[in-house]
C-alpha cells in the first residue's frame, strides 16, 4: 500500500537539503555544505510524493514569512498613514490615541514584525 503521510523525519531531511549531489561523498549536502551520511542519503532517496509536497509546502511558508518579514517596515508606514493624516501633530502615540482596540492589535503585530529578527528556516516551525 503506497504511503500518503508525509514523515517527519524524511521531510525534515528534504528541508535541511540543498538537493545537489557531492562528487566526493556522491551525496546530497546540508544547506551549511555539510555532506549527508549515506545513511542520510539512503532516507532521502526513499523520499515518497508526500514527503516532497509537504517539503514543498513548508519551503513556501518559509518563503512567504521572508517577504512578510521583509516588507514589515512598509506594511507598518502603510498602516499608520491614515492614522497620521487625521493628526494635526504626527506622532506614534498621537495615532494610538485615535485607533480602535482592534487597530492597536494589528499595530502591536506589525511592531513585532518590524521588532523581531528574522528566523532561520526549521522544518515544521512555519
Amino acid at each position: 500500500m503506497p504511503e500518503t503521510e508525509p514523515r517527519f523525519h524524511v521531510v525534515a531531511l528534504l528541508c535541511s537539503s540543498d538537493f545537489k549531489r557531492r562528487s566526493d561523498t556522491n551525496t546530497w549536502s546540508y544547506l551549511d555544505g555539510r555532506p549527508f551520511t549515506k545513511e542520510e542519503q539512503a532516507i532521502v532517496d526513499t523520499a515518497t510524493h508526500a514527503d516532497l509536497q509537504e517539503t514543498r509546502a513548508q519551503i513556501a511558508r518559509y518563503q512567504e514569512y521572508l517577504r512578510t518579514m521583509s516588507e514589515a517596515r512598509d506594511t507598518l508606514h502603510r498602516y499608520l498613514a491614515p492614522f497620521m493624516d487625521r493628526l494635526m501633530r504626527k506622532t506614534l502615540s498621537g495615532a494610538v490615541k485615535i485607533m480602535t482596540k482592534d487597530d492597536r492589535a494589528e499595530l502591536d503585530r506589525l511592531l513585532a514584525d518590524v521588532a523581531d529578527p528574522i528566523r532561520p528556516f526549521t522544518p515544521y516551525a512555519f
